[in-house]
């Protein structure tokens, strides 16, 4: 009876921590962690961190979006979703190298190539348009990497940014400029184009971004109810009071080819 007991207590035990499919741990609940030394979430071998997501095929990757070649992750963007990590964090600083490839896909084909990483994540898989976790957007899309997005889910994360208004009546980050508290919509870098089209390959005239096919280092620092975007050393946007400050981190499929060969957290600076 003892022998059978503990065989059907291991049977359970590895349910709760079964990964098979791609799909997320179950039954586990997990305290946010703050990294003490780099965690390198890619390893450069495979996704074991992470699990996918896709509008279609869910947990399941039947097309191959999601690969690793060469110490490279590809996304194709052929089907739109994300790549997700199974655990939650808080207070990091978040560093991703990426390139765009040659490829895009309907509806986005001839649009901007688009895609993003999603910090604080929350809530249900495929909340936010059946896609993507309750969570606020590093965006990387040609002509507006660093913006920030509120991705609404179950709630709407909401964030508080200094602003100025442009020409196009969007709101821009200026440091010293009108606080603005948003929890739905878009925040724009400082140096986006006002006369940005959402045309493939589009450039505006402060870009920070590299070249399609050049490598571009996106971080984010998530301190407290605060998240600075930095595109390669340039610091693009900072905001606060932020409603959600830990969560999962995903990076999205979004109809272009892009590649990444970094995905790591390191600790925060001591003040």
């Amino acid at each position: 009876m003892k022998l059978r007991f503990a065989f059907l207590s291991l049977m359970v035990a590895g349910l709760a921590g079964s990964t098979a499919s791609g799909q997320p741990p179950l039954g586990v609940t997990q305290a946010p962690v703050t990294p003490k030394r780099v965690i390198r979430l890619f390893n450069g071998q495979n996704l074991d961190n992470f699990y996918t997501y896709l509008r279609q095929n869910k947990y399941d990757d039947p097309k191959g979006v999601f690969t690793v070649n060469n110490g490279m992750i590809r996304i194709s963007g052929e089907e739109w979703g994300a790549i997700t990590t199974r655990s939650t964090y808080r207070d990091y600083r978040l560093i991703v190298e990426w390139k765009w490839g040659g490829a895009t896909f309907e509806p986005r084909a001839k649009a901007a190539r688009d895609s993003g990483i999603l910090i604080h994540g929350v809530g249900k898989d495929g909340a936010a348009g059946g896609l993507w976790l309750e969570s606020i957007e590093h965006q990387i899309i040609e002509g507006g990497c660093g913006d920030i997005i509120l991705v609404g889910g179950a709630a709407k994360p909401s964030l508080t940014v200094e602003t100025r208004t442009g020409p196009n009546r969007e709101l821009y980050w200026e440091k010293g400029g009108t606080p603005v508290t948003r929890n739905s919509g878009r925040f724009d870098w400082y140096g986006r184009d006002p006369e940005w089209k959402d045309v493939l390959g589009f450039r505006g005239r402060k870009e920070v971004e590299k070249r399609m096919g050049q490598w571009n280092r996106s971080e984010v620092i998530c301190d407290g109810d605060s998240i600075t975007n930095r595109v390669n050393g340039v610091v693009v946007i900072h905001g606060t009071r932020s409603s959600h400050t830990q969560g999962k981190i995903q990076i999205q499929s979004e109809g272009a080819e892009i590649f990444v060969r970094k995905v790591e957290l390191r600790p925060l600076k001591k003040k």
